[in-house]
């Protein structure tokens, strides 16, 4: 079958990272009830290079060349399929993953839908890129957002957290200027150059580091603070429909308004008193990060970024085979890069492409969705569960990795400039609150 333009009105906006729109199915087919699409963008500064931008480039056929049906993908979508089914599923595990359906679309189709949702996106994600149209077909997966496909089965509370990296590196080729980044994490330092650069209101309390940490009071420190000010990173849905979050941008603090309608929205899945259902729900999702321990299995795919990209951007310009810029313009050659630009090409592969693994992991999702468990419910023991103490109740439970995309080998270039912007930035700044802070100064 393919999707046709009378199909695009059964589509509604959900939400979109950097490379893919998300559209959840809103009308009666079988097929597509409980499902939703993930449609792939073109950035507008980038027409010139849509066509190329379809299928893997010279050099990156060559860095995946142990996977034939990757490196033969005809189309964006499939390369993208593949590399969930043969890359992060043998690292993740299938229990929490779903690489999704191909479904054809026409050029109608596409358009349609890209005309229609540009009023819900935010304007500078349609300022940067909309629905690339050039594309004849999309990936249908199942909204995670509902806990049975199709089934109505009791209210579903599902939350999407985006967790980012949860690690502190301690690769030797982090250079001295840059040895913060081995005590604060990247977050909490690319926090401090958003919101100088206007792209937030006011810096998260939250830390990766803590949800990544095994322990179960940092884990619920974490969640209240991505509650406080879920910025992009944190989402509720109520049986698909968005109680709180952005869908598409980035929110501020969680106002008292806000909390209200939230604490309402509760009422009927969180048997609470009035004021506490809220804190309720957040112990509920502290309680399935901490026992399921998803995020380990995720924390361990993150660590394949072993040298950090200080190390691994020279050997991505060995995999290009061009001269490296950063070792050229620092005009003495270190030993330890050196050592790097000696390696031979499998080496270089290796660990530029599990650099590239660990970025997936690094920018993907997770949703879990809750339902109330009934006893009489005979699917109920295939399920995982959580009790919620304070109110004695039982929750079966799912985990989902979503966002699982492929990272560009040319990427590689914009991780390194990035990551120079975040660091230089925030030891500026730490170094100018030294300054103000130091009694020794004479002038305030």
């Amino acid at each position: 079958m393919i999707l046709e333009e009378k199909d695009a009105s059964d589509w509604i906006y959900r939400g979109e990272g950097g490379a893919n729109l998300v559209l959840a199915y809103a009308a009666s087919s079988p097929l597509f009830v409980g499902k939703v699409i993930r449609i792939q963008k073109a950035p507008k500064a980038d027409k010139a290079n849509k066509a190329a931008a379809s299928v893997l480039t010279t050099d990156e056929k060559l860095l995946w060349r142990e996977n034939k049906e990757l490196v033969s993908s005809p189309n964006k979508e499939v390369v993208e399929q593949i590399y969930v089914k043969d890359v992060i599923i043998p690292l993740l595990g299938p229990k929490h993953i779903d690489p999704g359906v191909r479904v054809s679309v026409s050029k109608e189709f596409l358009e349609s839908v890209d005309k229609k949702v540009t009023k819900q996106r935010p304007p500078w994600r349609v300022n940067a890129a909309n629905v690339d149209t050039s594309h004849d077909s999309a990936l249908i997966l199942n909204d995670h957002s509902l806990f049975s496909q199709g089934i109505s089965s009791g209210d579903c509370l599902s939350v999407e957290i985006k967790p980012k990296c949860g690690f502190l590196p301690t690769s030797r080729f982090i250079s001295e200027e840059n040895k913060l980044k081995r005590s604060v994490s990247r977050f909490k330092m690319h926090q401090i150059l958003k919101l100088e650069q206007n792209e937030i209101s006011e810096v998260s309390e939250y830390d990766p580091l803590d949800l990544f940490s095994g322990s179960k009071d940092r884990v619920s420190k974490a969640v209240k603070a991505l509650y406080s000010i879920p910025q992009n990173n944190f989402r509720v849905f109520l049986n698909g429909s968005l109680v709180l979050g952005g869908s598409g941008e980035s929110t501020g603090r969680t106002s008292p308004e806000t909390a209200q309608t939230f604490e309402e929205a509760l009422r009927g899945f969180i048997q609470s008193n009035d004021g506490l259902r809220t804190k309720c729900f957040l112990q509920l999702v502290s309680d399935t990060v901490y026992d399921s321990g998803v995020l380990d299995k995720l924390l361990e795919v993150q660590k394949l970024d072993k040298l950090d990209i200080e190390g691994a951007i020279h050997c991505y310009y060995n995999i290009i085979n061009q001269p490296c810029p950063i070792c050229k313009e620092a005009g003495t050659l270190e030993e330890e890069e050196a050592s790097l630009h000696c390696l031979p090409l499998d080496e270089s592969l290796k660990i530029v492409k599990e650099y590239l693994i660990a970025a997936t992991a690094k920018d993907c999702s997770l949703m879990i969705s809750f339902r109330l468990r009934n006893e009489w419910d005979d699917s109920a023991p295939s399920c995982d569960a959580v009790c919620l103490k304070s109110t004695n109740q039982t929750f079966d439970y799912k985990v989902h990795f979503i966002d699982l995309s492929m990272k560009p080998l040319k990427r590689m270039e914009a991780y390194y400039k990035l990551d120079n912007k975040i660091i230089s930035f925030y030891t500026r700044k730490q170094k100018g609150e030294e300054q103000v802070g130091d009694p020794k100064r004479s002038d305030s």
